[in-house]
């Protein structure tokens, strides 16, 4: 149909196929495709000229509109992949988005005005088709399931106590010591599995405290109720401020990859863009 309309806005195939680029042969074997599926004839053809008949002319005048239309709306889906509008609505885990995306919105902000972000921050895990979430970032590997995963970035954790903490219990030399000391890890959560590049060594430790929440944890610490294992990037602030320090370099726990989780490969711009920008700040 857009072939047919480009021949009607020049009344030559030679004319249109170098507009084309397409061989002038391959564009009139397409027309006459064209007026076998329609079962008119839509164009006189002479050695000197082309004419439309009384059916392709009224066949024009619709077609033309349609291929306008057709044109306009790729030209809107280009601006949207250039300039993306719209509400994102992102299921993330709490700590992930405070410390991580929460110093990353001006920047993303100032690149993509037109795009908002609703945060649902709750523990659970999100349906993402029932409740209309664009995307979930989950912690660790994905689930089996029928939900495309992207991953973002991955941490390695270290282990961190307050000096004050350290000084009353003292400073482990080894993973083995730290069944003495007191532990504030997650919930349900008895040793950490750390490895130094060539041992791999399953520390037993103790401690009153457990949390579902880095921030928890993290004050915990700070007030000198135990050892934490967390990402370095994650507990920065308190480090530069001398409220924790680092233990036993050189071990560290597994690496924890972070995925988004989205429901089909198929994104709107907006959610690739949001994707792509995590991707790009927080990659390793």
């Amino acid at each position: 149909m857009a072939l047919f309309v480009e021949v009607c806005k020049v009344m030559s195939f030679r004319k249109a196929a170098d507009a084309l680029d397409m061989p002038s042969s391959t564009l009139s074997r397409r027309i006459s495709h064209l007026e076998k599926e329609v079962g008119l004839r839509l164009l006189h053809r002479t050695t000197r000229k082309v004419d439309l008949t009384e059916a392709g002319l009224l066949y024009f005048q619709r077609c033309k509109r349609i291929v306008d239309e057709a044109n306009l709306a790729h030209e809107q889906l280009g601006e949207m992949l250039e300039h993306p509008t719209g509400t994102i609505r992102a299921s993330v885990p709490v700590d992930f988005a405070i410390i991580y995306i929460a110093p990353l919105l001006e920047e993303f902000g100032a690149i993509y005005p037109g795009i908002n972000v609703e945060f649902d921050m709750t523990p659970r895990n999100a349906d993402l088709i029932s409740e209309h979430i664009d995307l979930a970032i989950r912690m660790g590997q994905p689930p089996d399931s029928t939900l495309i995963a992207r991953k973002i970035t991955s941490f390695t954790s270290q282990l961190f106590a307050s000096p004050a903490y350290l000084k009353r219990c003292g400073q482990p030399q080894h993973p083995s010591e730290l069944i003495g000391h007191d532990g504030i890890a997650f919930p349900k959560t008895s040793h950490w599995d750390l490895r130094n590049g060539k041992q791999d060594i399953r520390a037993e430790f103790g401690g009153r405290y457990r949390a579902n929440n880095v921030g928890m944890m993290k004050r915990l610490a700070t007030l000198n109720h135990g050892i934490i294992l967390l990402p370095q990037t994650s507990v920065t602030e308190e480090l530069a401020q001398g409220k924790l320090v680092g233990l036993l370099p050189g071990w560290t726990g597994a690496s924890l990859p972070v995925y988004a989780l989205t429901e089909t490969r198929l994104l709107p711009a907006k959610v690739r863009v949001f994707i792509d920008f995590l991707q790009q700040k927080l990659g390793k």
